[in-house]
């Protein structure tokens, strides 16, 4: 499996992870106006003329799958440290940033998101190092499959 679709797939696990934590956080009530699904519904109504919920969705795995799984392919060696996991975290808390310069403003919410209040560059913090935990965690375990994977037909 190449390192890229490692990356896709821990991208999509660490994106189905972050979703169920996006929901939780929505049934407690939590900072109700930072939705980052109605807002990614929103901008794809905007840009494209329709839209939805389900868009929202969808663009959101696409962007945590094809987007960031492929950016941290394509960077891995480029990011200091030698494990993947930090070198997932420190790649999470890059696209934060890209997050919270770019699509917050695009979406309304202002730089930084702090139109939704001044837990809301937090929250996405904690939630985007979650995400790269998760991320990191999942590669490390599908290249080392590869890896066992390799020796064990080599040792035959």
């Amino acid at each position: 499996m190449s390192i890229y679709a490692k990356a896709m797939l821990a991208g999509f696990a660490a994106t189905a992870v972050l979703s169920v934590l996006m929901v939780m956080k929505a049934m407690m009530g939590l900072m109700p106006a930072l939705d980052v699904i109605s807002m990614l519904s929103g901008m794809a109504k905007q840009m494209l003329g329709f839209g939805g919920m389900w868009l929202g969705w969808m663009v959101h795995f696409l962007i945590g799958t094809v987007l960031w799984g492929g950016l941290y392919a394509l960077l891995y060696d480029k990011i200091p440290t030698s494990s993947p996991v930090g070198k997932a975290v420190m790649f999470a808390v890059g696209a934060w940033l890209l997050m919270m310069i770019m699509a917050m403003p695009m979406a309304g919410a202002g730089l930084f998101g702090l139109k939704l209040g001044m837990m809301a560059p937090i929250m996405t913090l904690i939630l985007h190092v979650i995400w790269g935990l998760v991320l990191g965690g999942i590669f490390a375990g599908l290249s080392s499959l590869t890896v066992d994977r390799a020796n064990a037909t080599s040792d035959q």
